[in-house]
C-alpha cells in the first residue's frame, strides 16, 4: 500500500479497476475532509454528512468503471455527494443571477498564505463555532460555491463544473458569501480548521466503506 500513496487519483483508479480493491482505502482517506465540508456546508449534522460519505464513495466506487479522466477524480467524487445531497434534500434547481466582477486569482479568505505564523495554526472553539455558524448563514446556494472554492480549493470552472452552473455563476455567489463571512469572522484561520473531520471519524468511514465494498 505504502508504494501507491504518493500516486496520483487516476492512477489509483485505474489499479482499482484491474482488481486492486485494497487500494481504494487510499482515495477514502485522501478525499474524506472534501465530502465531509460539503456534507456540513450543506447544513447536515455530522452523522447524516458520514453516510452521505459512505453512499457517495459506495457510488464513486461502482461507477469507477466509468470515469473517463475528463475531469479530475475530486471533482468526480464531488459532484457524487453533491447529488446524493440534492436528492436527501430533494434540492430545487439554482435560479439565474446576475454576474458581477470578482479576481478569479484573489488569494481565498483561508488561503496559507495569510497563517505564517505557526502561533495562530489553533483555533478556539469557540470561534471554531462562531465560524460554523456564520456558514450557515449564508444561503445554500451561495454556501456551497463557498464551500467548493475557499474550503476545498477547487477552482471556478471546477466548481461550476460540479454544481452545473456557469463560471459567472460562481464568481456571483462567492463574493456575496464572502461579504456575509466578513461580517461575522476574521480572514486568518485555515479550512481545515473548519467543520473538522478528526482520524477517528476517516476511519470508520474506511472501515465501512472497504466491508460494504468487499460484498459487491
Amino acid at each position: 500500500m505504502e508504494q501507491f500513496r504518493e500516486q496520483t487519483d487516476e492512477y489509483l483508479v485505474q489499479k482499482i479497476v484491474s482488481g486492486q480493491i485494497e487500494i481504494f482505502e487510499i482515495l477514502i482517506r485522501r478525499h474524506n475532509p472534501y465530502l465531509y465540508k460539503i456534507g456540513r456546508s450543506y447544513n447536515y449534522n455530522h452523522e447524516d454528512t458520514q453516510d452521505l460519505m459512505q453512499d457517495s464513495f459506495i457510488n464513486a466506487y461502482i461507477n469507477l468503471p466509468k470515469f473517463e479522466n475528463l475531469s479530475s477524480f475530486k471533482t468526480w467524487l464531488t459532484k457524487i455527494m453533491l447529488n446524493n445531497c440534492f436528492r436527501k434534500k430533494q434540492k430545487s434547481s439554482f435560479k439565474n443571477e446576475i454576474a458581477t466582477e470578482v479576481d478569479d486569482k484573489s488569494i481565498p479568505m483561508f488561503s496559507n498564505q495569510l497563517h505564517n505564523d505557526a502561533n495562530n495554526t489553533i483555533m478556539a472553539r469557540e470561534l471554531k463555532f462562531v465560524i460554523e455558524d456564520a456558514l450557515q448563514q449564508i444561503p445554500i446556494d451561495f454556501r456551497l460555491v463557498f464551500s467548493l472554492r475557499e474550503l476545498n480549493g477547487l477552482s471556478v470552472k471546477e466548481t461550476a463544473d460540479v454544481l452545473n452552473i456557469s463560471e459567472a455563476n460562481v464568481k456571483t455567489r462567492l463574493s456575496r458569501s464572502k461579504a456575509i463571512m466578513r461580517r461575522e469572522i476574521e480572514k486568518s484561520y485555515k479550512p481545515e480548521e473548519i467543520f473538522e473531520f478528526n482520524l477517528k471519524y476517516c476511519d470508520i468511514i474506511v472501515n465501512n466503506v472497504m466491508g460494504q465494498i468487499k460484498t459487491l
